[in-house]
């Protein structure tokens, strides 16, 4: 008997405030995970809005050694190329001028450009193409 009465006398939470409180707390964790996902999901579009990519590298002996590249856009986004790097391993990249200087590739489109870079008969080139958004483009090709 003593226990069932010391029982009586302690007070705990009505039912009513317990479900309360959870619903709060579920309503809370949903509120922050939306927020997650939101933040998350429109980083990753801003990044897939410009994805450019390699359609093809010739190489110019005539008049004077050019590298001419082909770089489409396969995203749903105009975007620039900023830098246009060239060397003969991944380590010794150097930037290079293009032609024209500046190059915007709008959506499903290729474009085409220079570079003046004294090639050597087949040698591997390294190439990384920087655009002003999204992720770059490395590839290699030898050249004839």
């Amino acid at each position: 008997m003593n226990n069932h009465k010391r029982f009586r006398k302690e007070s705990a939470i009505s039912p009513i405030l317990a479900t309360l409180l959870l619903i709060v707390i579920a309503v809370a964790a949903t509120v922050i995970t939306y927020a997650w996902i939101t933040t998350y999901m429109g980083s990753t579009a801003n990044q897939a809005s410009f994805i450019p990519y390699k359609a093809n590298v010739n190489f110019i002996d005539t008049p004077s050694k050019q590298i001419a590249i082909d770089i489409g856009n396969s995203g749903t986004s105009a975007g620039q190329i900023v830098k246009v790097y060239i060397g003969d391993s991944p380590t010794t990249t150097q930037a290079y001028e293009t032609s024209p200087a500046t190059i915007t590739i709008e959506p499903n489109t290729v474009v085409s450009f220079t570079v003046n870079f004294n090639w050597q008969s087949k040698q591997t080139y390294y190439f990384k193409i920087v655009p002003s958004s999204g992720a770059t483009l490395s590839f290699t090709e030898q050249a004839p």
